[in-house]
Order: structure tokens, then C-alpha cells, then sequence
């Protein structure tokens, strides 16, 4: 009996392979429609010049990304599925529903789509300058990259990303249509525009989250080393899953060192470990990138690092939402909590990688979902060297399809807090 329902799998795999892409097709035709933002391919193709080779910015899992200018003169950034794929198209899909629906100088922004044949292609505003790990971490070519880096991205200007960054997750999980939960916010998905602007790229993992909901039950998909603990170890996703990896993301600009590239020391084995020794110590511009030293205030550097763990504690209900973080950066600071040690997702657990690398434009570094999707950012002109990739930026992988099963209600103190958890299959 099972020999032949495998036999009769392997007979209906290529209608049901149609099947999947027209129904790709028919997503991207029904959000297009919906929106009015549906692209000709002939249009997109003259704007790339054909998708010349010249005009690629880099190279996705998913597929390639062109530069290309459209006739009422806008820069553009064409992002193609890879023919025959039949990875990435979910995600692909994923990321036209969601960014559809949203609209933030701190979001990278989507004009629009095109459905051609096999061809699926995503059209989003040309972000001139390169994503920010290209930047921040280019000291990893030497003192005259480093120095020249330095003296374009100084304090001031990575203070303002962090600001912004703060701004596009507030909006994302509290001013949007529908809360949505970035799940992998890292240095390579942030896209700096040419006022050094930054703007969150990648929405291929992206979820909707329900106001009504506090938690969520989730396979998980994201970058080891910037996930949460509560969310790598058992998939609980809601916002603070977030706030943990801009946490991350805060003291990978303060020191100028890459998570994921850190190496151990005998007081510390993560780059949060380190930072929280100076902190602790009360010295924490000695953990600053040297190269900020004679730009950097040291005020806000020390509220940085403390925001930085604050958002990077191990258990969720000690980390500040968005919100409280944009207030705190955006006002003269009061008080803030005192942070304790924070947590570790990926010093003592690994998982196995089911992945592929991605990245912004294209893959810089290893990351999450099986199918690879990226997000626009492709690293620009900068291909992806598959040598510079960390090994502990293992990814995992997951494509779920959602079902809310169960209502809980939780008492906390002496107040009753209803708290909805949504499992995914």
C-alpha cells in the first residue's frame, strides 16, 4: 500500500508543482490588483536593460537582484525568483503581502510586483549606499578601510541608525496595519539610504502578529546568534524576539565588532558577555570601536550599552518594549532599569542548518529559512564571499502555515492578564 502511494505521488508531482506556481502567480496578481502597484515585465526589463549582468547588485538565495531606472526616472531595485525555484517562493510571497502593507522612512519601501510566466519579480525603492554590516564591519579589510569607514560613519551617524532602527520596529510592531514580527534583524538587513538613513530590509521571514496575541508558538527561522533564547530553544516568538536582536544589533555599532566573529577571551566567550563586563565596570568606553574615540559622546555611548543589554536579557519580561527604547533615545534619558547578565542563545546550544545563506541585496552571511529568500538589500555591489561566512551564524529553517488553537489566561501578581498563543504547523 505505501509503494503505491508513492508511485502515485511521483506520477501527480508535476501537477501539483504547477499547481503551487500558479498559485504563487495568482498571490502576487491578487496583492498587485489589490494595491495597484502591478509592474509590466516589459517594463522592468528595459529598466534593468534585460537584466544585464552590468546592472546586477548581488545575489540572493532566492535569485538575483538588478539595479534599474524606470521611465518617470526612479531608481529601482528588481528583485527576481530564480526560474524552476521551488525555494524561496512562499517567502518570496511572504514579503510582497507584508510590504504592501506598510509604509516608514525606516522600511525599506515596495513599489510594486510583476507576474510573468514562471518569473516573479518584487520592484523596491534604490537605496544608494551599502547595507550596514558592509560598513560597520569593515574594518575586517584592514587600518584603511577601517579608517576611511570611521570617518564616514562616525558616532554621530551610528547613533542615528540606531535611533531609526528603533523607529522602523516601533512602527513595525505597534503602528502598522497589523503588528509584524521581523524575526531577523541583523547588520547585513539594514539598507542605508543616502543621508545614512537606515531602512529594515528582508521581510521573507517576517510574521503578522495579532494585537490580541502575546505569544506565539513558531518553527524557528533566524540568524544563530541573534535570537532570542526563549525563541531559539522552544520557537516562543512575540516582539521581544525583536528587541533582543536590536539589542544585539546596538552593541555590534558601539564596539564595532561582529557578533558572530567574536572571539572568546578569558573573561568573556560572546560579544555580550564582553560588553557586559564593561559595563559592570563602569568603563564602557573602553569597549568602543577605536575608531569613534575622539567623535563619541560618552553619555549616550553608556546609555547605548546599557539599552543594548537591557534588550538582551534572557528572560523576555525584562526587556523594554520599542516604544519605552524610542523614548529613551529620543529624550534627554531618565532613569533607566539596571540590566543583569544578559542571555546567551547560541554559546552552549547549536542546532543543525537547514539553509542557505542570504542576506540584504544578497548573502552576506549565513541565514534562516530553508528557502533562502532575501530581502532587497542585496550588499549592493559587493557579491558575497561564501569564505567570510561564520560558522556559528548557522541558520534554521522553517515554512509554517498558521492555525490559532488555544486561549490562555494567565494571572500575573495581582492582576489577570489574557495571553492568546498561536501554534503553528
Amino acid at each position: 500500500m505505501k509503494k503505491l502511494k508513492k508511485i502515485l505521488e511521483n506520477l501527480l508531482k508535476p501537477f501539483t508543482r504547477r499547481q503551487r506556481r500558479e498559485s504563487d502567480k495568482k498571490d502576487l496578481e491578487a496583492i498587485a490588483a489589490r494595491e495597484q502597484k502591478s509592474f509590466r515585465y516589459e517594463t522592468l526589463a528595459a529598466a534593468t536593460r534585460n537584466f544585464s549582468p552590468k546592472h546586477k547588485l548581488g545575489e540572493g538565495g532566492f535569485g538575483p537582484v538588478y539595479k534599474g531606472q524606470l521611465e518617470d526616472g526612479r531608481l529601482v531595485a528588481v528583485k527576481r525568483l530564480g526560474r524552476g525555484s521551488r525555494q524561496g517562493g512562499k517567502e518570496f510571497t511572504n514579503e510582497a503581502m507584508l510590504l504592501s502593507r506598510l509604509q516608514h522612512k525606516n522600511v525599506v519601501n515596495l513599489y510594486g510586483y510583476c507576474a510573468h510566466g514562471e518569473d516573479k519579480l518584487l520592484v523596491y525603492e534604490y537605496v544608494a549606499n551599502e547595507s550596514l554590516d558592509k560598513l560597520l564591519f569593515s574594518g575586517q579589510g584592514g587600518q584603511v578601510a577601517a579608517a576611511a569607514a570611521a570617518e564616514v560613519f562616525h558616532w554621530r551617524r551610528r547613533f542615528e541608525v540606531i535611533v531609526g532602527v528603533a523607529r522602523g520596529l516601533l512602527y513595525l510592531h505597534e503602528d502598522a496595519r497589523t503588528p509584524i514580527i521581523h524575526r531577523d534583524i541583523k547588520a547585513s538587513n539594514i539598507l542605508l539610504d543616502e543621508r545614512w538613513s537606515p531602512k529594515i530590509a528582508d521581510f521573507g521571514m517576517a510574521r503578522l502578529f495579532p494585537e490580541e496575541l502575546t505569544q506565539v508558538q513558531t518553527r524557528i527561522a533566524g540568524t544563530n546568534g541573534y535570537m532570542a533564547p526563549e525563541y531559539f530553544m522552544s520557537g516562543a516568538l512575540s516582539p521581544k524576539v525583536d528587541v533582543f536582536s536590536f539589542g544585539v544589533l546596538v552593541i555590534e555599532l558601539v564596539s564595532g565588532q561582529k557578533n558572530s566573529r567574536f572571539s572568546p577571551r578569558h573573561d568573556a566567550s560572546t560579544l555580550l558577555e564582553w560588553a557586559w563586563t564593561f559595563y559592570t565596570q563602569k568603563n564602557t568606553m573602553d569597549m568602543l570601536d577605536p575608531a569613534l574615540r575622539s567623535t563619541a559622546d560618552a553619555e549616550q555611548v553608556a546609555m547605548c550599552v546599557q539599552i543594548g543589554l537591557l534588550c538582551t536579557q534572557a528572560n523576555p519580561k525584562l526587556r523594554p518594549d520599542m516604544r519605552r527604547v524610542v523614548v529613551v533615545l529620543s529624550k534627554k534619558p531618565g532613569p533607566l532599569e539596571e540590566p543583569i547578565k544578559p542571555g546567551i542563545p547560541y554559546s552552549k546550544h547549536k542546532r543543525r542548518s537547514h539553509g542557505l545563506g542570504r542576506s540584504s541585496y544578497t548573502t552576506g552571511e549565513s541565514s534562516a529559512m530553508s528557502s533562502g529568500a532575501s530581502s532587497y538589500a542585496t550588499n549592493s555591489a559587493f557579491a558575497a564571499n561564501p569564505n567570510n561566512m561564520a560558522s556559528t551564524s548557522s541558520s534554521l529553517s522553517a515554512t509554517t502555515t498558521t492555525t490559532i488553537t488555544r486561549m490562555t489566561v494567565t494571572p500575573t501578581n495581582s492582576t489577570t492578564s489574557r495571553s492568546s498563543i498561536l501554534h503553528t504547523v
